[in-house]
């Protein structure tokens, strides 16, 4: 579907407060910057700001990028023969290839990095994204494999498959923490999903594989 000049001005003005936000967190901290200086510095209103954000944390993680349902949608997508451990490290595996900007692939975002690892708020809203994108992967597991209730095998194949996924972002946090560019953190990141698949037993593996 084309986009409409409507719909096309929505993104443009949303995606200027976001990049103009990032800039003044970046540079002042996020806690030094209120969403009135957002505001006066990509030349909208508070208003506006908030339409578009409701809370000032969605300006540096946007809940439409940083979705709890992010691993539950990945596995309900997967193609027939594909289990969910497949699926997800697949899906890590081609984000890290395309150099992926959810991923953090990009050049500056060492900056941008550290900047979110000094505001405690960020930090614990990832901790609480974390946890529900794992209890979500565990309702879509049980709910696919039509596990009886109580069967606590959907949760622990959730849980493990979530700790890879933080595991991987926790690494690249790292390497960029540590200097490294995009390109030396996505080949040590390649190796490192070899790494996690090679350890896990074919009941992780081989399980809710879509027959069809």
């Amino acid at each position: 579907m084309t986009e409409g000049l409507r719909e096309r001005k929505k993104r443009q003005t949303r995606q200027r407060i976001s990049e103009v936000a990032i800039g003044l967190f970046v540079a002042r901290g996020f806690d030094h910057v209120t969403v009135a200086d957002v505001a006066a510095a990509a030349e909208v209103s508070v208003n506006t700001v908030y339409n578009y954000f409701p809370v000032k944390e969605d300006l540096v993680l946007p809940p439409d990028q940083a979705s709890p349902r992010r691993l539950a949608d990945i596995v309900r997508e997967r193609p027939p023969g594909t289990g969910a451990a497949g699926a997800i490290l697949g899906r890590l595996r081609q984000e890290v290839r395309d150099r992926d900007r959810k991923l953090g692939l990009t050049g500056g975002f060492g900056r941008v990095f550290e900047m979110m690892r000094a505001a405690p708020t960020l930090t614990a809203r990832l901790e609480d994204l974390g946890r529900r994108m794992t209890d979500e992967l565990a309702a879509t597991l049980a709910e696919e494999t039509g596990a009886a209730p109580g069967d606590p095998l959907p949760r622990v194949v959730a849980w493990q498959l979530g700790s890879f996924h933080a595991m991987v972002f926790a690494e690249i946090g790292r390497r960029t923490a540590g200097g490294e560019g995009p390109d030396a953190i996505a080949g040590a990141v390649l190796e490192l999903l070899d790494a996690i698949e090679a350890v896990l037993g074919e009941r992780v593996l081989g399980y809710a594989v879509r027959k069809d």
